[in-house]
């Protein structure tokens, strides 16, 4: 399968552009909206998000992946096989942490060039066909690299800060829970937050954190929204301690 993550946004064209491309190059080949809300020109958050998310899907996916705020400049095109999956987009540090927690790994750069080539939109005329033409299983011109982008070798493995705000308003983090202890206690937004199992066993207007179905931690407010009740947004750090509330 192909599967969509983009801060294009969820309306507009963008999206469908591209799932016109993939379409015409891979018929009859599943589509999968995982996220088009990625943090906005944030390839760094974004890399926390697409690693968790990615351990969903199985091998060989394709993960067509754009945030690119770099478009049209001189960062490297790329496809990153990771523990079986395949990454298509920027080398800009999207991939970084797939790339770093996979035990089997390989990059290349794409050397193949469409015969159209918009100066801005590299997601639908050269990252898309080319994540189409993969999961078809047809041929596609790259070049073996090393290595990633050198700027994110300095990104923290789990990234104490908000990473997302889903739907409800819960808020998420690139904090692995395999990685905080049960017992700690996190700040954020100047509160302090206990572990709990799920949302039920917190009392209504409870503000916690709980690891979510993806090997997150996140922070909930049960009945309410994090993001208003707690004032938390893209960016807003953390601070893990252990302790008592």
């Amino acid at each position: 399968m192909i599967v969509l993550f983009t801060d294009f946004g969820l309306t507009g064209p963008y999206v469908g552009q591209m799932k016109a491309v993939l379409s015409r190059e891979a018929p009859g080949l599943p589509i999968i909206d995982l996220f088009a809300d990625a943090p906005v020109f944030d390839a760094r958050r974004s890399a926390y998000l697409l690693a968790a998310y990615a351990r969903e899907f199985p091998p060989p996916t394709v993960f067509l992946a754009i945030v690119d705020p770099g478009v049209g400049s001189e960062r490297r095109a790329i496809v990153v096989e990771a523990d079986g999956r395949r990454y298509v987009g920027p080398d800009n540090g999207l991939f970084e942490l797939a790339w770093r927690r996979a035990s089997r790994r390989r990059a290349f750069a794409i050397t193949w060039q469409p015969k159209r080539l918009s100066a801005s939109f590299h997601g639908r005329d050269l990252f898309a066909p080319v994540a189409a033409r993969l999961a078809a299983g047809s041929l596609v011109p790259m070049a073996a690299i090393e290595d990633l982008a050198s700027k994110p070798r300095s990104w923290p493995d789990d990234l104490a800060e908000i990473v997302y705000v889903d739907h409800y308003g819960n808020a998420m983090t690139g904090l692995r829970a395999s990685r905080v202890d049960a017992e700690a206690i996190i700040e954020a937004a100047g509160r302090r937050l206990a572990r709990q199992r799920t949302f039920s066993d917190a009392a209504p207007g409870e503000a916690f954190w709980y690891e979510n179905a993806n090997g997150l931690v996140e922070i909930s407010v049960n009945r309410g929204r994090a993001d208003r009740d707690l004032g938390l947004s893209v960016g807003s750090p953390l601070a893990v301690s252990l302790g008592t509330r």
